[in-house]
């Protein structure tokens, strides 16, 4: 089968997500057994109640450090090791600039930036043993291009490009690869609740003319988890309907 995952060990960190909750499905129809993380335990149980069978349910809290470093030995520990990591977690706490906290910039950083980092330092050591390794870094196109009032959300995401960047270049030679998908403006909860007008100004925005689905930004990240993406490392792949050509 094209894209096959059979016997690979999936980690998605923030699963309870509209985005993270359509790459845990899209992973599991390609054969991958699930770790989902999240701090909504409920969410979690109803995902791994609708999917039934290699899902594992990791409640973490990816703000405390403690918690993070803990997170890849425990899935280690009970499925054996992690062949795919998609650090796909992230907050907002927008202001602008001049009235942005000290809080507000270091919650961002902490789950956005802070937290990928830790778990991929983790994560890599088991796959460099075992010369094999995806990982995929849930960005933004907010991190390519900016956006008012979201400084620090754009600093975070900016910075898991470099921080793939160069993980990629120390681990190439490992089979490892390390690739970035930066969604656009795709379909949620946040996006249903904007007037109907406001709406069709950004689908006005957007060449294709609409908001991506979720569906779409996970067919990304299983294609770049997949053996067939195994010559594709350091790349950040745009899913944003051609808003931004990059």
């Amino acid at each position: 089968m094209l894209f096959s995952l059979d016997g690979k060990v999936a980690l998605v960190t923030g699963a309870t997500g509209s985005i993270g909750g359509a790459i845990a499905r899209f992973l599991h129809k390609q054969g991958a057994t699930l770790a989902l993380s999240g701090t909504r335990v409920s969410n979690l149980e109803h995902l791994a109640d609708e999917l039934s069978e290699r899902v594992n349910l990791f409640a973490c809290n990816l703000s405390a450090a403690d918690a993070v470093e803990t997170l890849i030995p425990n899935v280690e520990r009970l499925c054996g090791r992690v062949d795919i990591l998609v650090n796909n977690a992230g907050i907002t706490q927008d202001d602008l600039l001049m009235k942005m906290t000290d809080e507000e910039w270091y919650n961002v950083m902490r789950i956005d930036l802070e937290a990928p980092f830790r778990l991929m330092r983790s994560a890599v050591r088991g796959m460099i043993k075992r010369r094999y390794g995806r990982i995929i870094n849930i960005s933004s196109t907010v991190g390519a291009v900016g956006n008012p009032g979201q400084a620090n959300y754009a600093a975070a995401k900016s910075g898991l490009f470099g921080l793939s960047k160069s993980a990629a270049l120390e681990l190439a030679t490992r089979s490892i690869t390390i690739n970035c998908v930066a969604p656009g403006l795709i379909a949620s909860p946040m996006i249903e609740q904007i007037s109907a007008s406001h709406r069709e100004q950004l689908e006005k925005s957007i060449p294709v003319g609409r908001v991506g689905k979720p569906e779409e930004v996970a067919a990304a990240v299983g294609f770049l988890a997949s053996s067939e993406a195994s010559y594709i490392t350091g790349h950040v792949l745009h899913v944003n309907g051609g808003m931004a050509m990059i």
